[in-house]
């Protein structure tokens, strides 16, 4: 298939289909169900289009379903805001250049290093491209190898991460990758984030169950509770601004709460 974005768009209506059952979405359920969710007959049902033309979606195939058909899809399968716009996102399709590390402008290292709170900027593989000595001291990005100073990276197969958010790590690390599947599902089949899933694949038993889900959330703000080796119990509430100069810019940071 010429854009794998459309793989990733049948994976992601599998995977809404396999979380709903018949009495949820109002329908019976007289017949046994050899796997859980809904059929795939009963999402076209619930949909208004025909089943032949849902199962080419699923598949996967190279068919340009219009923004009705996505809506309807997104009201059957009862998708949130956030998976609804990631459902336009996949149908729209890319045509994208081959991903290549961010350079971040000088005037934006430099606001950063102002900061008196901890504030980083990431890229669209989420690789930590600057940050100042505030972020350097909580989480050591000065101490990682640059290929190994990646959001994912560090909070997946470093034990200093799971050290870091102590007993929130796991629904913190969950959170992580179901936002950055948000992004990733629009760059599958590139190299460099088949290789990024390779690495975490290898390094993590939790990850390949996490992105099997294919959950799918927003990048809103919140707490971070952190445990820190030398400063103690920790409490930040983090927020992210989109850069003008370079919209795959990512500036992220952490206040005291």
């Amino acid at each position: 298939m010429s854009d794998p974005s459309r793989s990733e768009f049948g994976n992601f209506l599998r995977s809404r289909r396999a979380k709903l059952n018949p009495k949820s979405v109002g329908l019976p359920d007289r017949r046994r169900r050899r796997a859980p969710g809904l059929r795939r007959e009963e999402v076209a049902e619930l949909a208004g289009i025909g089943v032949d033309w849902y199962i080419r979606l699923e598949q996967g195939r190279a068919v340009s379903p219009s923004v009705t058909t996505i809506d309807a899809l997104a009201r059957a399968l009862r998708l949130s805001k956030v998976e609804h716009a990631h459902l336009r996102a996949l149908a729209s399709g890319t045509n994208r250049r081959a991903f290549t590390r961010e350079i971040v402008p000088a005037a934006l290292q430099n606001l950063v290093a102002s900061l008196n709170q901890p504030a980083y900027i990431t890229g669209r593989r989420w690789d930590v491209l600057a940050w100042n000595k505030a972020a350097a001291d909580i989480f050591g990005f000065d101490r990682l190898p640059e290929d190994d100073c990646n959001i994912l990276i560090l909070a997946l197969l470093y034990p200093k991460a799971r050290q870091l958010f102590g007993s929130s790590w796991a629904e913190e690390a969950k959170r992580i990758v179901a936002q950055f599947r948000a992004t990733h599902d629009l760059w599958a089949g590139d190299p460099a984030f088949i290789a990024l899933l390779s690495r975490l694949r290898d390094g993590s038993p939790e990850f390949a169950k996490w992105w099997e889900a294919h959950d799918i959330r927003g990048g809103a703000g919140g707490i971070k509770r952190l445990r820190h080796p030398r400063k103690g119990l920790l409490r930040f509430a983090h927020a992210s601004f989109q850069a003008n100069d370079d919209p795959d810019l990512k500036l992220i940071i952490h206040s005291p709460a």
